[in-house]
């Protein structure tokens, strides 16, 4: 929160004791206000106090921003493994693969023998594995260490007749299922020990899914000179002959987890830098603790000199102080630090068990480590402040904080009534669209698509896609598209931007002829213009401003500073 204050005014005893004791309680406690409201730099020439909290931010952002670099170079390469394995294994495993994912599914077969060479060659080519792939990858074991087997399994209506010649069928709706096991170290192939499995009624086959369990190593983490890790795929698929189409779709689900390695040995550099990423975390942890710990005490000093000043006012004005004014006193930077450090210190302790090879939770540890990243580079706007020969160059990004202070609580109201107007689109668009475009094939597909052409993106594509087969879905999919568009760009979005305009003109306005100044800002300059309530009155004051009245901008005459 920014505020104007006067520099701080250190008075002599000789002067003091002239001062009756109720002037120098008061004088004391301005004197304090002015202090607690002043920047690092500030007081640091007033007290010759060493900042130690903007010390520790400005290290803890250097490491932080470090730390999630290499952290996110290893989550790279993770990453990049396991996408990798899932295209080779498609190749592998999946007959006449493009290489490219036919919408939600991998491959289609329109033919009975196209569904038995598929089924083949999944068995054919796990069989012989080890002869085939290029990476260390192999079949994986149970706790007995006895090798994993691949099973197949079908579903199929229990009976049942089909003759579309003469539109007749007799159909019993509930499924039976059939499996088999198949060991990778077998001497006899699977298909002829189970050919009775393979006398597909087609007419009556629901699904056929196969199921394999692989294990392999990321040995190219090595080259970033850190411990490999073990991985296990659980692979399974599926050939889905649900709709009964003519047309059945081959789906391949790849789960690779991470698991850390039972049995292993490296020698050269790779574990010296895991000790050095270890002590370098601890480090950082640290220094979050630290910085935890200089933010609570600020918060908790804030609350006594609120508590002082409230007290102060109510027995010498008998008037309560403003929710404006008690808000000052209240920094949403420190909540916003001290939540960024517990995200940091969570982070790190995960990245350190990964380091260990304790853990593998990657995605949990980014999670943390880049919102509380985040946190922190958003917190570089408060101390932008604290240079005062630079306040014309980062004019702009303070008033980007004001007027997103200021147009929030509008913006939210009126997000909230377009919002049910949007999902209005959005259910009715999936109802009426799903089955003839591909992007309106799911809710969460639909507010995407929306999502776009509310942004002025891919408007043409999304026109141009629409099969024209159904007459009335077409036009009608030209007056909601055409409505849609028409609605959220040029009227919905439109006032969205006002509400921000207006606020900007508002904070322009205020800085050029200023605020209106709160009981808080009285003192601090000094004034006995308060407002004397009886005892026993309710004090109705209004004060005609919001939070913005802290930006309260004065003439380079007055002796004053601008703190964040």
């Amino acid at each position: 929160m920014e505020l104007f204050v006067r520099r701080y005014l250190g008075r002599s005893d000789s002067n003091r004791s002239t001062l009756t004791p109720d002037v120098v309680k008061e004088d004391t406690l301005r004197d304090d206000l002015r202090y607690y409201f002043m920047s690092p730099c500030e007081k640091y020439r007033t007290r010759r106090i060493l900042p130690w909290k903007l010390c520790v931010q400005i290290l803890k952002i250097i490491m932080i921003t470090t730390q999630l670099i290499l952290f996110g170079l290893n989550n790279q390469l993770v990453v990049s493994y396991k996408e990798e394995n899932r295209m080779a294994l498609k190749n592998l495993f999946l007959k006449d693969y493009s290489g490219v994912d036919e919408d939600d599914y991998s491959i289609a077969v329109y033919t009975q023998q196209g569904v038995y060479d598929s089924l083949f060659h999944v068995l054919d080519q796990y069989s012989q594995l080890g002869n085939l792939s290029v990476g260390p990858i192999g079949y994986a074991e149970d706790e007995d260490g006895r090798l994993l087997p691949l099973v197949v399994c079908k579903r199929y209506y229990k009976r049942g007749t089909v003759e579309p010649s003469d539109d007749a069928y007799d159909i019993d709706a509930e499924l039976e299922h059939d499996c088999f096991a198949c060991h990778p170290k077998t001497q006899k192939p699977c298909k002829t020990e189970n050919a009775s499995f393979f006398s597909l009624e087609f007419y009556r086959l629901v699904d056929v899914e196969v199921t394999f369990h692989l294990k392999g190593i990321n040995l190219q983490s090595v080259r970033a000179r850190e411990l490999p890790d073990c991985y296990s795929f659980s692979v399974t698929i599926t050939l889905d002959n649900q709709g009964h189409s003519g047309k059945m779709k081959i789906f391949m689900d790849i789960d690779a987890m991470t698991s850390a390695c039972l049995a292993w040995k490296i020698s050269g550099t790779a574990q010296k830098n895991t000790h050095y990423l270890l002590v370098f975390d601890a480090f950082i942890i640290l220094i979050c603790l630290a910085s935890a710990v200089l933010c609570t005490r600020s918060i908790v000093l804030a609350v006594r000199l609120l508590q002082r000043f409230t007290r102060f006012f109510q027995e010498n004005y008998n008037r309560k102080l403003c929710d404006e004014d008690q808000s000052e006193f209240l920094n949403g930077w420190y909540l916003l630090i001290i939540v960024s450090d517990l995200l940091a210190i969570v982070g790190s302790i995960l990245k350190m068990e990964i380091q260990a090879k304790s853990l593998t939770s990657y995605d949990v540890c980014s999670i943390f480590l880049g919102t509380s990243t985040l946190m922190v580079w958003f917190g570089v706007i408060r101390y932008l402040g604290y240079f005062q020969k630079y306040n014309a160059s980062i004019f702009s990004c303070l008033v980007l904080i004001l007027t997103m202070k200021a147009a929030f609580p509008k913006v939210l109201r009126f997000c909230c009534c377009a919002g049910m107007i949007y999902l209005g689109f959005t259910f009715c668009g999936w109802i009426v669209l799903g089955p003839y475009h591909e992007k309106f094939e799911s809710l969460s597909r639909v507010a995407e698509c929306l999502f776009s052409l509310l942004n002025g993106d891919d408007m043409f594509s999304t026109f141009a896609q629409l099969k024209d087969k159904n007459a009335v879905v077409w036009f009608f999919s030209r007056a909601y598209l055409y409505s849609f568009i028409s609605l959220f760009i040029y009227m919905v979005l439109s006032l969205f931007i006002a509400l921000i305009t207006d606020a900007y003109d508002t904070i322009k306005n205020y800085q050029k002829n200023g605020f209106p100044l709160t009981d808080l800002h009285k003192f601090l300059r000094d004034q006995k213009d308060f407002d004397i309530v009886e005892d026993g009155s309710q004090t109705t004051t209004a004060v005609g401003f919001t939070a913005l009245c802290c930006c309260h901008r004065v003439q380079p005459n007055e002796d004053l500073v601008l703190v964040t």
